[in-house]
């Protein structure tokens, strides 16, 4: 259980990397399709957007980074890190995965409120840096428990 503690939290940071990557993606398209395209950004695009989303390059990024990522697949990638902590006997295990667990419910209520306030959207990039950090820390403490069990015992 410990390796599937240790594979779940690399899984997460994985993910987490790749979340930044789609959303950088989304924006450089955003600006590229305006920009260079002549394309207008405005409100009706940004409402019609499920109905009829816009074609530029980049434009999966956004889908990407908002719903099959942020709000489907790290979360169930945490909420198993934290059910899996419960056997894996890694030290502070649980403790770690939980607050990965909290760490991923603020950045999906960050994500969702900064488009009424903005200072939300900064909190969220943050809060990005900081759950990789947590399950980097998660995936040390299972890596370095594994590796203790590994060691020859001294010799008296």
């Amino acid at each position: 259980m410990r390796m599937t503690y240790l594979v779940l939290a690399r899984i997460i940071a994985v993910l987490i990397v790749v979340q930044a990557a789609t959303i950088a993606w989304a924006v450089s398209g955003v600006f590229t399709w305006v920009v260079e395209g002549g394309n207008t950004l405005d409100k009706s695009v940004v409402e019609g957007w499920d109905a009829e989303p816009p074609t530029f390059e980049g434009a999966l990024g956004s889908g990407l980074h908002f719903f099959f990522i942020g709000q489907a697949a790290i979360p169930l990638a945490g909420l198993l890190l934290l059910i899996v902590a419960f056997f894996a006997k890694v030290p502070r295990g649980v403790l770690l995965a939980a607050v990965v667990v909290v760490l991923i419910a603020v950045q999906i209520l960050l994500g969702i409120n900064s488009q009424g306030t903005p200072t939300f959207g900064l909190l969220h990039g943050l809060n990005a840096f900081i759950l990789f950090g947590a399950t980097m820390a998660a995936a040390m403490a299972a890596k370095n428990a594994g590796a203790a069990d590994e060691a020859p015992a001294p010799v008296a």
